[in-house]
């Protein structure tokens, strides 16, 4: 670690504390219905989309039409984006002609499950692929409504925590609404505009055809680029305008606007923290939550830097073979940008990582073994570590449900958290959301790496894997890996090499997006509706406090154990063995 690496660390982690707690405040406010700066202007609005939409404002719904509201939203958005890229051709805003022949059914199945579900994974290069009119009605417009419904679940099973005796969790319509109305919509307005300040476009332009200085002709695509950059970091979303996402000049031009970038991932699911310790009327539980994030994002930021800083061992300089115990001159510069260097993408892919976001600003494929192994073990947490917008957060909260249950077992006493007795049907809910995630990235995965390969089957996993993997061994398993994992995580990230734009990998990944979504998403909204029935039992001498450092110990431990042991066997098949080898 350079003074250097330090300095921007501690710069960054600055300012997410710094805008933890008033923008945290904001959130609870304007979730609970109350009054703030934003209501003389966008109240009117809110009011007028509840008419139109015949949605009750003070209606609130049990766990299950919550659920319901959901899913239904999700199924008729999701189709809408499929129809959306199919129809492309016939719809306006498309200087380039691209049509229903530059998205196939199964890539658009993928995008569509993957802008549902706040994934945003791409297999495509979207500049060549996808109009402007569905980049910005299709894709932008989902960067909005997957974020802030994965806001109103949150809210449901925060609300879940702060009620007594009552059968209702709050009503999804309204939770959508105000999330995107009054959090996002403003932010990214904002953020937007500051981007624009500093070089990131925003037209409807032609791409434009120029000569290079050697005579080449070369085109440069352009578009609405700005606003789709601002919601896909404030929405943890991640899906770039260009295929090169945060790599792009258009996209990240500066090492301000990647601090910016960086700091946006992070803004919302820092303080959703906040956000808890306020709806449950003790701002120390929310703090508690907030400094298990950080502890296990220092620990992986830290472990990326000193792996990238540090090379590949055994590389050839000026011909002369390198011992074992050397280190690459200069650190691991292989697929960074300049502009950013060593610690600005160690950072970036940490930061992305630990809030399943996917933006990249490197190709991770490029990382060392162990340094690479960081952003793929981040997701395989769960993607707690701040996390997506309201993802974290309830994922956080499952593993919070885990760990006073051990600790219940520890002492002889039935679990409580905040006052909620933890019983038979929380445990289960939170396992079953929990293991929905392991399954479903092993499953795919070792599928994918191991059905014996069948040439002329385009529909076989392993020769789908097989003719599309840009690396053999270990690394090449740790790119399937890292696709299923990112796709099951909801991150959107790629680890690179790995040409997912087949059949097999479209549809795999797509069903791995939904249920890595919605399995988890259910039995939260279960578990939420069993506590708030629940009545809030008295503070004895006998209560474990959960907002103190040995909750915050066990909080980190229960989330490292449970992501080392479902996943150390696959990833001492990937990025460990590679790291051996060398």
């Amino acid at each position: 670690m350079t003074p250097n690496g330090w300095l921007q660390i501690a710069i960054f982690f600055a300012i997410i504390t710094a805008f933890t707690i008033p923008l945290g405040g904001l959130i609870a406010r304007v979730m609970e219905g109350r009054k703030t700066f934003l209501s003389p202007f966008l109240g009117p609005l809110e009011r007028l989309i509840y008419r139109i939409c015949g949605v009750h404002q003070t209606g609130e719904q049990h766990w299950t039409r919550y659920a319901a509201s959901l899913l239904a939203f999700s199924l008729v958005s999701g189709i809408l984006l499929y129809a959306m890229q199919r129809l492309q051709g016939l719809l306006p805003f498309n200087p380039l002609g691209l049509n229903a022949g530059h998205v196939s059914p199964d890539l658009a199945f993928n995008n569509a499950a993957s802008f549902v579900t706040n994934t945003n994974w791409q297999s495509y290069t979207p500049e060549q692929t996808l109009s402007y009119f569905v980049q910005m009605a299709g894709l932008t417009v989902h960067n909005f409504l997957s974020a802030a419904a994965g806001l109103g679940v949150a809210m449901a099973l925060v609300r879940g925590f702060a009620r007594q005796s009552v059968k209702t969790v709050g009503n999804f319509w309204v939770d959508l609404t105000r999330g995107t109305l009054y959090i996002l919509l403003p932010l990214s307005i904002l953020g937007a505009l500051v981007l624009c300040s500093q070089g990131v476009i925003q037209n409807l332009n032609p791409y434009t055809a120029v000569k290079t200085l050697e005579g080449a002709a070369q085109t440069i695509a352009q578009g609405p680029v700005a606003s789709q950059e601002a919601i896909k970091m404030l929405g943890t979303n991640g899906g770039g305008f260009f295929n090169a996402n945060s790599a792009h000049p258009f996209e990240n031009p500066t090492p301000f606007t990647n601090l910016l970038e960086m700091v946006m991932i992070f803004l919302i699911p820092a303080a959703l923290t906040n956000t808890f310790g306020r709806m449950v009327r003790d701002t120390r539980q929310g703090w508690a939550l907030f400094a298990a994030m950080t502890v296990l994002w220092f620990a992986g930021v830290f472990a990326c830097l000193h792996f990238e800083q540090k090379g590949t061992p055994v590389l050839a300089a000026n011909g002369i073979a390198m011992e074992a115990s050397d280190t690459q001159p200069g650190g691991n510069m292989e697929g960074k940008e300049t502009r950013f260097g060593i610690v600005n993408s160690a950072l970036f892919a940490t930061v992305t990582t630990d809030a399943s976001c996917g933006a990249v600003n490197a190709f991770h494929d490029s990382f060392t073994p162990l340094g690479g192994l960081v952003p793929l073990f981040n997701i395989e947490l769960g993607e707690v570590v701040f996390g997506g917008v309201g993802a974290g957060l309830y994922g956080m909260l499952m593993f919070a449900i885990l760990a006073v249950f051990i600790a219940g077992l520890m002492v002889g006493r039935t679990p409580e958290y905040l006052g909620k007795k933890i019983e038979k049907k929380e445990v289960k809910m939170a396992m079953l959301a929990l293991l929905v995630l392991a399954s479903s990235i092993l499953l795919f995965a070792g599928v994918t790496a191991v059905i014996p390969f069948a040439k002329g089957s385009y529909w076989n996993p392993a020769g789908a894997a097989a003719a599309n993997l840009g690396n053999p061994g270990a690394h090449g398993f740790s790119e399937i890996l890292y696709a299923f994992t990112s796709a099951a995580g909801n991150n959107g990230s790629a680890f690179g090499g790995l040409n997912a734009n087949s059949p097999w990998f479209n549809v795999s990944l797509g069903i791995v997006m939904l249920i890595g979504r919605f399995l988890m998403i259910i039995p939260l909204l279960a578990a939420a509706g069993s506590l708030a029935e629940k009545r809030q039992v008295p503070v004895s001498a006998g209560t474990f406090p959960t907002h103190g450092p040995l909750f915050v110990t066990l909080l980190v431990g229960v989330v490292v154990i449970v992501g080392a042991l479902t996943f150390f066997p696959a990833l001492s098949l990937g990025p460990i063995v590679e790291h051996l080898l060398q």
